[in-house]
């Protein structure tokens, strides 16, 4: 396993992230413990998880997966032995968190933090991210920016303090943004920076083959600024595997059971891309989805890329592609269908 430094902290995180979304939903709790013992044997020292989790969100469900994990780290004893990363959600109308919208308000954080420090059966977390901001954006698949100018949203000030807060505490090592913009990424830096307060370390987007949006603004800032990418969806949902491509979808798998919610990658555009890039996999003998992981893990932007599996087989094969090398040819390939058709699933 490769490690790289987590920002300008003091931790080095493998470049493979245990991701733990289908935990609760998809996988049992003996699953997700099977799927951790496995990762750290395979050297694997970075898992991520959130208060939202699993996914899709539900009221009954919500909390789940990390409670999971808790229970695995009580049963191992292992705390020291993994670097661990949570995060809050943003404003949303999901009303089952806290009893009302979602906020990234003092009150809110706190709240939340505790939350999940009981459900992990933990008393710090090395990472804690806020999930989506409070303000309204262009986030979640949204690449045109409309300027709202009756926002309410909460002062990145503020949100900054609080985390300041909850480091000077102990309760939190470090800190880290999700599903940010440039504007946030920098505005978050250049506050830590002014004020003395914690310096966000990570940024964790959505990148892959079939969404390379990060490189437009914020590659730049993530390398100059030492705050690098933690990549999520770095097969789209699956897709870049090419099991949906051909015959029936497959049983248990996320789009066959949550198509109609997770539509961003299966649009015309994108399904296109993604035969091209199956294409390039096979002439060259690669496995598809471990050429897509594996053109994540190269890019000198992404920390570490988060993967997750529903399957041990999967989780085997994700894992792997830290041992896959693309050649010059397979690289041009890649670049070639991203030219002609760039981004369709942002």
């Amino acid at each position: 396993m490769e490690y790289r430094p987590l920002g300008r902290s003091d931790l080095d995180v493998s470049a493979i992230c245990l991701g733990t979304m289908t935990w609760g939903q998809q996988n049992t709790e003996q699953e997700a413990h099977q799927q951790l013992d496995y990762a750290l044997e395979k050297g694997i020292n970075f898992i991520d998880t959130a208060e939202l989790y699993p996914v899709p969100p539900k009221a009954d469900t919500q909390g789940r997966t990390e409670s999971y994990i808790g229970s695995w780290l009580a049963k191992r004893g292992n705390r020291k032995d993994v670097i661990l990363a949570s995060k809050v959600t943003g404003r949303s109308g999901m009303d089952w968190f806290r009893g009302g919208e979602t906020r990234l308000d003092r009150r809110q954080m706190t709240t939340a933090l505790e939350a999940s420090l009981k459900r992990l059966q933990t008393d710090y977390l090395d990472l804690y991210q806020l999930h989506w901001p409070d303000r309204k954006a262009n986030y979640f698949g949204q690449l045109g920016y409309v300027h709202d100018p009756g926002d309410d949203s909460i002062a990145l000030e503020d949100q900054l303090e609080v985390l300041d807060g909850m480091v000077q505490s102990g309760k939190v090592r470090h800190v880290g943004v999700s599903n940010e913009t440039p504007w946030g990424t920098a505005r978050f830096l250049a506050l830590a920076d002014e004020r003395g307060w914690p310096r966000m370390v990570s940024v964790q987007n959505p990148y892959s083959l079939l969404n390379r949006s990060f490189e437009v603004g914020l590659a730049e800032i993530a390398i100059r600024e030492q705050c690098g990418l933690l990549a999520y969806s770095p097969l789209g949902f699956g897709v870049l595997s090419g099991k949906y491509l051909e015959g029936d979808p497959p049983s248990g798998a996320r789009l066959t059971l949550f198509g109609d919610i997770f539509t961003r990658y299966t649009n015309d555009r994108a399904v296109a891309a993604t035969r091209d890039y199956v294409a390039i996999a096979r002439d060259n003998g690669l496995d598809p989805a471990q050429m897509a992981l594996a053109y994540v893990n190269s890019r000198p932007f992404v920390t570490s890329n988060i993967v997750g599996a529903t399957s041990m087989a999967q989780l085997t094969s994700n894992i792997t592609s830290i041992e896959v090398t693309l050649s010059e040819r397979v690289l041009r390939a890649i670049e070639a269908v991203h030219g002609q058709n760039p981004d369709p699933s942002p």
